[in-house]
């Protein structure tokens, strides 16, 4: 595979893959199931392929949020709507959004659709061992409209890519909080919006401030160190190479054809202002003229 590939791909889907987040759509449909503020849409929403889990699993698998943001939306969420009017709801608020963005000619394209069947190409032959977040998502149901199906296989993707990130900062003992100071100290998002999202209160940031300082990775304003920037180059390399699987399989010539055809679909979301300044996401790649992040916090 071409060295970045992997990355490249991830800068190209994760545009498409926030539309669930940012959009009005989808924040209307998980109001219409009576889902209570943000929040407890947007866990919802996300876990919802994992099935009524209790907030355990969900806190565990999202890796980086404070267990009292997913308790204050779960297992209420379970109650008030079926997993099944969920997923269906997602699918419609994020159908809606593309159809405002893109327009319904583009939905119904010849374009959407080639581009959709590659994306689920590489996201059916992505290995889920370990990675319940993509294996929740693998294992639903193949859409027939195509912008449904690209929707969805980016989704796949993304959160296979963001399962193998978890697992190299569990195994270079990176903990949830460290890895928001780590991506507000490489400059992708703003460390108050990271904090105050995923709802760590000021001494478990600074807590873990100080363990990155003791471990020279950061320094006294908070910014990466020599050390740190190698540290975290060598956790998104490491990141890349988990993520390679699906487009391995996809095979290179497939798998740039896919680039080339996700780009304007991309672009779009990002020309669009969907995804705001300073976003828990760290988008700063290869769409926004600059080097990009490994994993959303999302």
């Amino acid at each position: 595979m071409t060295e970045g590939l992997s990355r490249t791909m991830w800068e190209l889907a994760e545009p498409v893959h926030d539309l669930v987040y940012f959009t009005p759509e989808a924040r209307q449909a998980a109001d219409e199931l009576g889902m209570r503020g943000f929040w407890m849409g947007y866990v919802a929403l996300r876990a919802a392929p994992l099935g009524p889990v209790p907030p355990a699993v969900v806190t565990s698998a999202f890796y980086v949020f404070h267990p009292s943001r997913v308790t204050r939306a779960l297992p209420d969420a379970w109650r008030y709507a079926t997993v099944t009017d969920i997923l269906a709801a997602r699918q419609r608020g994020v159908g809606l959004a593309m159809g405002r963005l893109y327009g319904q000619d583009a939905l119904r394209s010849d374009g959407m659709a080639a581009t959709a069947d590659l994306a689920w190409a590489a996201a059916e032959a992505a290995d889920t061992a370990g990675r319940v977040l993509g294996a929740a998502n693998q294992a639903l149901e193949r859409p027939a409209e195509p912008h449904a199906r690209l929707w969805q296989a980016v989704t796949t993707l993304r959160e296979h890519r963001g399962d193998g990130h978890v697992a190299v900062l569990v195994s270079r003992g990176v903990s949830p909080v460290e890895a928001l100071v780590l991506k507000a100290a490489a400059g992708e998002s703003d460390g108050a919006l990271l904090r105050e999202g995923r709802k760590w209160d000021a001494g478990a940031w600074h807590a873990a401030e100080a363990a990155l300082r003791d471990r020279g990775w950061v320094d006294d304003g908070g910014r990466l160190t020599g050390r740190g920037v190698a540290e975290r180059r060598a956790i998104e390399d490491a990141t890349d190479a988990a993520a390679e699987g699906p487009w391995r399989a996809l095979g290179r010539d497939a798998t740039m054809r896919l680039a080339e055809l996700l780009a304007p679909w991309a672009r779009t979301v990002v020309a669009a202002g969907v995804i705001p300044s300073g976003n828990p996401v760290g988008l700063t790649g290869a769409l926004h003229g600059d080097s990009g992040g490994g994993r959303p916090a999302t």
